[in-house]
């Protein structure tokens, strides 16, 4: 169940020519995968094109009904392979995953694809989320379409020109025989506009017709001598196929003046923040008209050195505008210019930082300096003054605390680290080792287990060098997501074959829910597309795994705590696996709440789980926090002159996990927490017992009232 449904928006889809579509970035790349003739199309979840996926998956009908295959890839490995059908048939595809990390996933498959080169249009739309935004380290795409030769778009951030570009990736592909990386920002992804539509197109030749007719070529197999020969393929002909297409298609922009003594130049992705701080300067308007020129890259490689000089000739001075590092494009540039003989100063990383991402404040300081020191006569007088200098942005890590991600209240990973905290209290600390994923966060207070985390599935693999037997037992988290888009194959299957003595807790929250949802083969749902029901447990002992246990319910905290306790003593070798299963809570109060609310309003008795704390029993150690830290748990100050510090209190946040109680429980804490089911829409005989209740209640703690010392001020 992925976190949005995408359902209404996809039958905008079916818009043809003359039509206006309306919608989102990720909206609009795939209605120009179909506008464009597209045969397949495939791919792996992750930020910022999740939602590009789910867009797909909801369009699966629309997509069949055109001869489109699509396939949920188990990685972005596997969805790079799928572009072997572009290698020797003229069919248009198109794979999609997370930035910098997919890339690296996929790199085997895509290395391979460059080499071969393709017939067809071949696509891979890069969801890069550089900067503030990312969740992942900071690295860029870029490196990889230099070393293997893929040609890389960034487009600028708006609907018209992410479909163009669409469009112009296939065709550059096609006449460069290479495969294209598309690169959209996460402002790309989740930007709103309107562009004019066309017709969805079949592909010409589907992957059905293609099998009727299968065709292989030789020379394209990646094995010497043949790989020689693609390598100078690469330079002597596909290369300059490319340079030749993006020149007589126009695909990089110029804006403002021809003549001018400086200039701008920038990726695409970076165009609006370039025009915005020209504008706050003075020299551009909302529309884009500018006063600098501005050279708009929207294929950032290969950069066609001719149209650069081009630009800069008769400048004395252009400004690159790259976001991330190394500098891949000014260092390029300055070869071009060097070459040249130009005297033409390149600035760059410099006026910018060299890292980091490029926010508005960023952008208007770095503009603002360029221009001071190359043209400060196009400035207005008062940003030239000298003592114009805009208010210090104050420093709001002094006053505004961090907040670090953190999991959901009600989250059923949350008693699990519960448990390994009190087994670490009972048996010592151990190494532990985490995966991508919401376990992840257990990295952080209140849990502070595990600190360290190699990739995707990789968890277990990454305490290999701890796995030949020692004191104690090492331990790796990894989640459901990440058992099945590497972990089986590559941390699992490892530790059988190296007969690895340590333990393994799977986090089987029943979707792939770090990448927003998506069903995953042990999800528990039918699904009319994909195959469901396979659980974790019959796929590990199907590898060789012979100690596994089965937790049905993460929140029964002693049972997890036993299990884990057993894991680490016991006496029986090769590697034990733990799997803890409960569904996502964030998953079924999506799914539960609409039907809850319906039912409520349709007048249906009610009843909802719901947690407190006993104020007269809590002893306000706050124990129970450092062993839970669910947000709805907070503290609260009592109107009691002699008890002065706060106890722990349940806000309205709570989702009635119980997790808060069965920690108390097991650690042996005080029993405070108790448990209240809220009646909506009670019968008659409910509601006359409520109101006794409430009578005799309220007599009592009147009674009380009175009889209670109070101190006058």
């Amino acid at each position: 169940m992925a976190e949005r449904s995408f359902k209404a928006e996809v039958e905008h889809l079916r818009k043809g020519a003359g039509d206006s579509f309306t919608g989102e970035g990720i909206l609009a790349l795939t209605k120009a995968l179909l506008e464009n003739g597209v045969g397949y199309v495939g791919g792996y979840q992750g930020a910022p094109i999740s939602h590009l996926m789910d867009v797909l998956a909801d369009a699966e009908e629309l997509l069949g009904e055109l001869g489109v295959r699509f396939e949920a890839n188990a990685n972005e490995a596997a969805a790079a392979a799928m572009l072997a059908a572009s290698v020797h048939y003229p069919i248009r595809g198109a794979v999609t995953f997370k930035g910098s990390v997919g890339v690296n996933v996929a790199s085997d498959a895509l290395a391979n694809l460059a080499s071969s080169g393709v017939t067809g249009g071949a696509l891979v739309i890069v969801g890069e989320d550089y900067g503030e935004g990312s969740s992942i380290m900071q690295e860029r795409s870029h490196a990889f379409a230099m070393k293997s030769q893929f040609w890389l778009l960034d487009p600028r951030p708006n609907l018209p020109s992410i479909v163009k570009a669409v469009g112009d990736g296939f065709e550059l592909s096609e006449a460069s025989n290479t495969p294209v990386m598309l690169m959209v920002r996460i402002r790309s992804c989740h930007v709103t506009g309107r562009f004019a539509t066309r017709d969805n197109r079949r592909p010409t030749l589907s992957v059905r017709d293609a099998l009727s007719n299968p065709r292989s070529d030789f020379a394209r197999v990646v094995l010497p001598p043949m790989s020689y020969l693609h390598e100078q393929d690469k330079v002597k002909n596909r290369w300059p196929a490319a340079e030749k297409f993006i020149l007589d298609r126009g695909l990089n922009e110029q804006f403002g003046p021809k003549g001018s003594k400086v200039g701008v130049i920038c990726q695409g992705g970076m165009y609006n923040g370039v025009v915005r701080a020209l504008q706050r300067l003075g020299l551009a308007d909302i529309h884009g008209e500018t006063a600098v020129p501005i050279y708009c890259l929207n294929v950032t490689y290969p950069l066609v050195s001719s149209e650069f000089l081009a630009f800069a000739e008769g400048k004395e001075a252009v400004l690159v505008v790259e976001e991330g590092q190394p500098e891949f494009i000014e260092q390029q540039l300055s070869t071009y210019l060097y070459r040249a003989g130009s005297s033409v100063k390149l600035h760059g990383k410099g006026v910018f930082p060299m890292a980091g991402e490029y926010t508005g404040a960023v952008m208007l300081n770095a503009v603002e300096a360029f221009l001071k020191a190359a043209a400060p006569d196009m400035l207005p007088a008062a940003v030239r003054a000298p003592n114009a200098d805009r208010p210090a942005i104050p420093d709001l890590t002094k006053t505004v605390p961090i907040r670090p991600p953190g999991f959901c209240t009600g989250c059923p990973e949350r008693p699990i680290f519960a448990a390994m905290k009190l087994v670490e209290k009972d048996l010592g600390k151990h190494q532990i080792s985490a995966d991508i994923g919401c376990h992840l966060f257990a990295s952080l207070p209140p849990f502070e287990i595990g600190g360290a985390t190699m990739g995707y599935g990789l968890g277990p693999a990454a305490n290999g060098a701890f796995d030949g037997g020692g004191e104690r037992r090492p331990i790796a988290v990894i989640g459901d997501g990440g058992f099945w888009h590497n972990g089986l194959s590559s941390s699992i299957t490892n530790m059988v074959f190296n007969k690895s003595d340590g333990v393994v807790m799977v986090v089987d929250n029943y979707y792939s829910a770090a990448t927003g949802g998506q069903d995953v083969m042990s999800s528990r749902a039918d699904n009319a597309t994909k195959a469901t029901k396979h659980p974790i447990a019959e796929a590990v002992k199907g590898v060789g795994v012979t100690w596994v246990r089965q937790i049905d319910r993460t929140y029964d905290v002693k049972k997890m705590r036993a299990v884990l306790t057993e894991a680490l003593t016991t006496k029986e070798p090769g590697p034990k696996i733990i799997v803890a299963s409960s569904e996502c809570m964030l998953n079924k109060q999506r799914r539960e709440k609409p039907l809850r609310a319906a039912a409520i309003k349709e007048g249906r008795r009610v009843e909802a789980p719901r947690f407190g704390i006993d104020e007269d029993v809590c002893t306000g150690d706050h124990a129970c926090i450092r062993l839970s830290g669910c947000p709805s748990l907070s503290l609260k100050r009592l109107d009691d002159p002699l008890r002065d510090d706060p106890v722990a209190s349940i806000d309205q946040s709570c989702v009635g996990c119980g997790n808060c109680g069965e920690v108390a429980d097991a650690a042996v804490l005080c029993p405070s927490f108790y448990r209240a089911d809220v009646v909506h829409n009670p019968t008659g005989v409910e509601a006359w017992w409520a109101g006794v209740r409430g009578r005799v209640i309220g007599w009592l703690q009147a009674r009380r009232a009175a009889k209670r010392l109070e101190f006058a001020a």
